[in-house]
């Protein structure tokens, strides 16, 4: 029977759960790089087919690869952007595509089995097993939004709707963030009372990570491939042409706004920084999310001036989700490693 407490008494169960709930963090942080790894060598799109049960095996006979290649040449994007391309150029993206989702299913495995094997071991209070639930369901609805995505080029313009892939990465965010804080409840025990302030880094990582995702989705790392100025200006001459929907649908707007951003981010957590030092002792946490801040505003800049190369995309991607949750890490401080000065 699930009781109604959060955290149980036996530290064994909770150190169990959470371990299995951080190893899910960690799966969802690399599906992440592998997903923009998908994104920056243009694979997205070289599956076109949505086989949820059975594409989880790769084409195992040529037949099979010269089938599929066939249905791909039908696609718009063979038709008007790779038509150049060989049955070799194409079992190079569909490997990315197929890497990325053959990934998002082993998530969904990994979290179903050890869920049911908890529920079923009794192991599982009343409001663990409602959050595991949840995350279960957004993992399930992740692979609806991106194939939902995916179908989104598959029209006549043979590039992923910005909106929808938005979305996608959101979605990623959430659930890594209600898997990763669920995990450091169990690990770590009750918190300290949390005030508005130490919110505030995390609403603005998380703000800009979303600003990001436009700019991945219009290509428009690809513009103004210098810093600060864009052009002869900060502000950019295209800023605004497109008028109310112009922050959603310009490529160079998504780049100005997500740089303001970036800088305001990096502004507000230098302030933070000075200010929770003089409120609470030095700790590790602090010191971790100020560096990761700095890490990622040079690797943002480093990637923008080299025309986005996919190593450092994914690696400003990756600083992206290392800096998230360096974010919550501080933000979830025990009550009982807490002192003030």
């Amino acid at each position: 029977m699930l009781s109604k407490n959060m955290i149980t008494s036996d530290k064994n169960i909770n150190l169990q759960i959470s371990i299995w709930l951080f190893i899910i963090s960690f799966m969802v942080v690399a599906m992440i790089l592998i997903g923009g790894t998908t994104r920056l060598t243009g694979s997205g799109l070289s599956m076109v087919e949505w086989r949820p049960f059975l594409g989880l095996l790769p084409p195992s006979s040529e037949n099979e690869w010269l089938r599929i290649f066939e249905i791909y040449k039908l696609s718009p994007e063979y038709n008007q952007i790779n038509s150049w391309m060989t049955l070799s150029d194409f079992k190079f993206i569909f490997f990315w595509e197929y890497f990325h989702r053959v990934w998002g299913r082993l998530i969904g495995l990994l979290f179903l089995i050890p869920f049911l094997c908890f529920l079923l071991m009794q192991k599982m209070n009343f409001e663990i097993f409602f959050k595991s639930l949840i995350i279960f369901l957004l993992i399930c609805i992740q692979g609806i939004i991106g194939w939902w995505m995916v179908k989104s080029g598959l029209s006549e313009v043979p590039s992923v709707s910005q909106y929808r892939l938005s979305v996608h990465l959101g979605m990623a965010f959430i659930i890594l963030g209600i898997t990763f804080w669920t995990a450091l409840d169990l690990y770590e025990g009750p918190l300290r009372k949390i005030n508005f302030l130490d919110f505030i880094p995390l609403t603005f990582i998380s703000i800009t990570i979303i600003a990001g995702t436009f700019v991945s989705g219009m290509d428009a790392g690809l513009v103004y491939n210098t810093f600060p100025y864009m052009g002869e200006t900060i502000i950019p001459i295209e800023y605004g042409s497109l008028g109310l929907f112009d922050p959603f649908e310009n490529p160079v707007s998504a780049q100005f706004h997500h740089r303001i951003l970036a800088v305001l981010t990096l502004v507000i957590i230098i302030l933070y920084f000075i200010n929770y030092i003089n409120r609470y002792k030095l700790n590790f946490r602090i010191l971790l999310m100020a560096f990761s801040t700095l890490c990622q505003f040079m690797i943002g800049i480093l990637t923008l001036i080299n025309s986005v190369p996919v190593y450092l995309g994914v690696l400003h991607q990756f600083g992206g989700a290392i800096l998230f949750l360096s974010a919550l890490w501080l933000l979830h401080y025990p009550k009982f490693s807490y002192s003030l000065k």
